[in-house]
């Protein structure tokens, strides 16, 4: 049986293919998915990274949101492990990382510069400070990460399940490929090893970070918070790009 042939196949034979009224109904549930997911990309400088034949470390910084994009996404987290770590005092250092959390929207406010990030930073940063007061516990200031680790977790695997692998309909509207990387068996085959490592990515995250929540060592949750975070991700990105550019051929993400 010859390879377009056999990707075929697999394609008639996927759950949702073309080719069936329940296909074509879920075709366009995904398509019109992966068009908002990959504008949002878009903005965020993942669809650019996606298409260059090469990766400089200016793209990867763009694409993470770049310097100021850092900042928001790290320093408060790692202020409050700081102050908490040398005083011991939890008010104190929530209120040193939701200070910094709200003098980072301000300042997308003022220079009007895609405020978006830095809010949803603030949001979660105010989320997780209340729920931390409440308690009295510091380490409580990490479970909504939990919570959010484990939503995306719980979504990559249904994407899995149902054989639209998330990874996947991300970079085919990336591409411009739309849905057609299911037709490929190369593509597809990639397409799924890529979003099973996304789904590691966050199960790691919650059995390295969980049992430390639970014997109370906040410094080592905070430490590993912080490492499984923006780095973490950081490589996740380069990988995928390799991956991308191995099957996608740069005169092909030209056109």
């Amino acid at each position: 049986m010859s390879e377009d042939h056999a990707a075929d196949r697999t394609d008639r034979d996927q759950p949702g293919s073309a080719g069936s009224p329940d296909g074509d109904e879920t075709d366009d549930t995904a398509a019109e998915f992966g068009r908002q997911v990959a504008a949002a990309a878009e903005k965020s400088g993942l669809g650019r990274i996606a298409r260059d034949e090469t990766l400089t470390p200016a793209d990867l910084v763009g694409a993470l949101g770049g310097i100021r994009g850092l900042a928001e996404a790290i320093l408060p987290g790692l202020v409050f492990l700081v102050v908490y770590t040398f005083t011991r005092e939890l008010g104190w250092a929530l209120g040193a990382s939701l200070g910094l959390a709200v003098v980072f929207t301000a300042l997308r406010l003022f220079t009007r510069s895609q405020p978006t990030q830095a809010i949803a930073g603030l949001i979660g940063v105010a989320a997780s400070a209340a729920l931390s007061l409440w308690t009295g516990r510091a380490e409580d200031n990490y479970v909504i990460g939990f919570y959010t680790n484990a939503a995306y977790a719980v979504a990559i695997l249904v994407s899995l399940l149902v054989r639209w692998p998330l990874v996947g309909i991300i970079v085919g509207f990336l591409m411009g490929d739309g849905t057609a990387w299911r037709r490929e068996r190369r593509k597809y085959r990639a397409m799924q090893f890529l979003t099973v490592v996304w789904l590691g990515m966050f199960v790691a995250r919650l059995l390295v970070q969980v049992p430390f929540y639970y014997a109370g060592n906040v410094e080592a949750l905070g430490a590993t918070r912080l490492l499984m975070g923006v780095p973490l991700y950081a490589l996740l990105l380069v990988f995928s790009w390799l991956v991308v550019r191995a099957v996608y051929p740069a005169k092909r993400a030209a056109e």
